[in-house]
């Protein structure tokens, strides 16, 4: 406990501020982790920061935000077809077109919560019922599925890959040009995987500092004052403030694990157009495994298909850092955690849930 509370020391926390203070700063920088946000969020540095002229914007780093209403629908296609769908709490309730997985749990259909993908596999091996687990995270829960279908698995175990490489997201964010970014905060949990070097081509191709960073307050403000003195000295370098964690290189048999099951593959995300080579595709070797695969026949329709998002909802937007979740005429009143309309407000990592819990600003 006393090393965490160093990571939460008042007396350092208004020294990083003094500094920031001293500095004029005019910037918008944006992070990638609903973790940063809840911390963020739970501190008010928001508030903290935007009196010293920094604004922080929360980017596409929900994985449960991130996936699209086409992988929802086939979720809920096999569901309905009479698969037993396995996944996490939170994907349970992100909304398909017009009802959830928890809906359709309502409604008969076979769909189980687990904590793990251990806990998917053990359930393939006491059943004959087809399995299909719906993957979904960046790096940082990846080498779990990978690691899973490199042991073999049961034959009637199948993952249905919702899985996304990071930072081809960045580039896209940052391609859009939409938002004028002089910094991003790049995620702890995904760097342990992919280290240092996934990020330097964000930075010489977009000339932005980039800071990887833990998840404690003075994390948070270590981060913001590195890039504010890249700004100063025109510097667009990557840095490590969480290097108590992160390696330079990050985990090699992770990344080993990944590429050896995963392949890079176009794929839209909620609120993006496609990206190029942000999907982790499961490799042909391993294709008996995939469900996307085995049921190519019946989810043709839904991967082909153009879904649009829920009306006056802004999910879309706020994972491009284009408004925040107050800023949503539905905020609050008609989406809320108990009646969500979009998977920000969903999952404990969204923007909007984020924003609900610790604020619940109502209109």
């Amino acid at each position: 406990m006393s090393q965490l509370m160093e990571f939460r020391d008042k007396t350092t926390a208004d020294k990083i501020i003094k500094k920031l203070a001293s500095m004029d700063l005019n910037l918008t920088l944006m992070h990638v982790c609903g973790t940063h946000q809840d911390t963020i969020v739970k501190y008010g540095l928001d508030d903290l920061l935007k009196k010293h002229g920094v604004r922080i914007r929360q980017g596409p780093g929900c994985p449960v935000c991130v996936t699209t209403t086409s992988e929802i629908e086939m979720a809920l296609e096999l569901a309905k077809k009479g698969k037993t769908i396995v996944t996490f709490g939170d994907m349970l309730r992100v909304p398909g077109l017009k009802e959830s997985l928890n809906d359709a749990r309502s409604q008969g259909a076979k769909v189980r919560i687990v904590y793990s993908i251990t806990d998917a596999v053990n359930l393939a091996k006491k059943t004959d019922d087809d399995i299909v687990f719906v993957a979904i995270g960046f790096e940082t829960t990846a080498p779990s599925t990978a690691i899973t279908l490199l042991k073999d698995p049961p034959k009637n175990f199948f993952v249905l890959s919702f899985h996304r490489y990071l930072p081809p997201a960045l580039n896209a964010l940052l391609g859009m040009g939409e938002l004028k970014l002089q910094g991003i905060i790049e995620p702890g949990h995904v760097s342990t995987i992919i280290g240092m070097n996934a990020y330097e081509g964000v930075s010489s191709k977009y000339g932005i500092p980039q800071v990887i960073a833990g998840f404690e307050p003075l994390d948070v403000l270590m981060a913001v004052y590195m890039i504010a003195k890249q700004i100063h000295v025109s510097k667009s370098i990557v840095e490590n403030e969480y290097k108590r964690v992160v390696k330079k290189e990050g985990n090699l048999k992770a990344l080993k694990a990944i590429s050896e099951v995963f392949e890079p593959k176009d794929a839209k995300w909620r609120g993006f157009p496609k990206i190029p080579l942000s999907k982790m595709a499961i490799k042909k070797e391993f294709e008996s495994f995939d469900a996307e695969k085995q049921w190519a026949d019946e989810l043709k329709s839904i991967v082909n298909n153009e879904f649009t998002e829920p009306k006056g909802c802004e999910c879309h937007r706020v994972l491009r850092g284009l408004v925040e979740p107050k800023e949503c005429t539905l905020f609050g009143e008609t989406c809320n955690p108990n009646h969500p309309i979009g998977p920000c407000m969903v999952s404990i990592e969204g923007s909007c849930n984020i924003e609900y819990r610790y604020r619940r600003i109502i209109r």
